[in-house]
């Protein structure tokens, strides 16, 4: 198997991971927010979704899918374009709204669409190359994209739980 498949196999399953904790959710449920700083299935996916968009399209120079195919006019929030939701105050979290859960799923297909045709392109060589140079040391390629890797199943499972709990109470 080659690291390129591997990293496939991740991302495929953050989507297995995104679909699972938001299909059948009510908007009431996606919305819920277990305490009053919390964060809710709704931002916790929004928020994966905006981190892989952003650092997949950046380490391969491509443009986002947010921008480019109208998500953010769909989504309708009121932030800031290029907003992933870091550092994000409770105030903002609360700010993400969406109308369906279709409106979650369907930017998360269509930004795994574009990691996966970047990640077909992939040569073993590309995963050394540096994409950013803001820390010490740099970030290559690999790097970042694991580091996408982990922090999207993170919130996925967070979202999975939250989940969990709504439908047990």
């Amino acid at each position: 198997m080659h690291a390129k498949d591997i990293l496939i196999d991740g991302f495929n399953r953050i989507q297995e991971e995104v679909h699972a904790a938001v299909e059948g959710l009510t908007l009431d449920d996606l919305h819920h927010r277990p305490g009053p700083d919390a964060n809710s299935v709704a931002w916790l996916v929004w928020h994966l979704t905006r981190v892989q968009d952003d650092h997949v399209a950046g380490a391969f120079g491509l443009d986002q899918v947010w921008l480019t195919q109208d998500w953010e006019k769909r989504f309708g929030l009121v932030l800031k374009p290029r907003d992933i939701g870091y550092g994000h105050t409770s105030a903002q979290v609360a700010q993400v709204r969406v109308d369906s859960a279709d409106l979650l799923t369907g930017y998360y297909d269509a930004v795994h669409a574009q990691s996966l045709d970047a990640l077909r392109g992939l040569a073993p060589q590309d995963l050394d190359r540096v994409v950013d140079e803001r820390w010490d040391p740099p970030v290559t390629m690999g790097v970042r994209l694991v580091s996408v890797l982990s922090d999207d199943l993170q919130h996925a499972g967070q979202a999975a739980y939250l989940r969990g709990l709504l439908q047990s109470a």
